[in-house]
């Protein structure tokens, strides 16, 4: 799953790398975004394209339909195999894929003998290059920053794939950046939407991983130092 990410680039790294030639009418901080630990239900830098241009806005990160909410907690993850069919989900497959700009994500591996004992390790494109987290949201359009009862969105996740599975068996859906930029077309259809899901994700022979401070697991802690690697990880 996802449940923890870095997103700390200028918006216009993540911008000049996915290469939409349209204007971005939400305007940009020339200041990087410096979030090294992001967690559920905060605010976070969402990126799709209306029909004039591209917009990246805050929108927080959980959702729950309508006839959902207030039953539980809002869904942070949508699994890939089931989004575009799932009632809780079909809706916005139509109309609010998303892409999340980041730098890498968290996982909690825990110790085979002693599941209370956790390590996190941050996991990141070998290339070193922003990566595109595929996402569903509710969000405003147009220009209208107001939030809205029900705003949110959530992250996509795939089977991590063999290499990847001593860690966590899911793991975000991040999209080369061609292909996340034809999933945020408003025009495109849901099933081939669905296919660039099913079937574009970047391997996992694409990321590496290294053990990183438990620091990471509070909330309140932020800085680069929760991405650099630890030399005793306790798993």
């Amino acid at each position: 799953m996802c449940g923890r990410f870095a997103q700390y680039r200028i918006a216009y790294e993540y911008l000049d790398k996915i290469g939409v030639q349209l204007p971005l009418l939400s305007g940009s901080s020339p200041e990087p975004i410096g979030r090294y630990n992001v967690p559920p239900r905060s605010r976070v830098q969402l990126l799709h394209q209306d029909d004039d241009g591209l917009r990246m806005e805050p929108v927080p990160w959980g959702y729950a339909p309508f006839w959902a909410q207030g039953k539980r907690p809002p869904a942070i993850n949508a699994r890939v195999e089931t989004a575009a069919t799932s009632k809780f989900f079909r809706d916005i497959w139509k109309t609010g894929r998303a892409i999340v700009p980041a730098d890498g994500w968290y996982e909690w591996k825990k110790d085979a003998a002693n599941p209370k004992i956790k390590q996190p390790y941050y996991i990141k494109l070998r290339s070193d290059e922003p990566m595109f987290f595929a996402a569903l949201g509710k969000f405003q359009r147009c220009g209208m920053l107001e939030p809205r009862d029900g705003d949110g969105f959530v992250i996509i996740t795939a089977s991590s794939g063999a290499g990847m599975l001593d860690i966590h068996d899911r793991r975000p859906l991040v999209l080369p950046p061609e292909c996340a930029a034809h999933w945020m077309d408003p025009e495109l259809d849901p099933r081939e939407a669905e296919e660039i899901a099913l079937e574009h994700g970047r391997g996992v022979e694409e990321f590496e991983w290294h053990p990183v401070n438990a620091a990471v697991g509070n909330v309140r802690n932020e800085g680069q130092q929760l991405i650099e690697r630890i030399s005793d990880p306790a798993v």
